[in-house]
């Protein structure tokens, strides 16, 4: 199972600083990342996949308030399977 998250940052850069020092939380919810994306046509939007080895862990990784939430003007979360 995968998870495709778009990320809005108030300020990219600050987002990308404070999603590489959330690293650990992620592994901790069982997430590995594949791509990390930045929208070409809006930078303050990022799109990033990830490998999900719990969706428990994953949802609830994704409703808790996170080093994230500050830079965040919001997200959007969407797990997909191989079809």
């Amino acid at each position: 199972m995968q998870l495709l998250i778009r990320f809005d940052a108030h300020d990219r850069a600050a987002f990308r600083e404070a999603y590489e020092s959330a690293r650990e939380e992620r592994d901790q919810a069982g997430l590995t990342q594949l791509q990390l994306w930045e929208e070409a046509d809006a930078p303050e939007r990022l799109w990033a996949l990830y490998g999900v080895a719990d969706r428990d862990r994953a949802q609830a990784w994704m409703a808790k308030a996170s080093a994230l939430a500050s830079h965040l003007k919001g997200h959007d979360g969407h797990f997909l399977a191989t079809a």
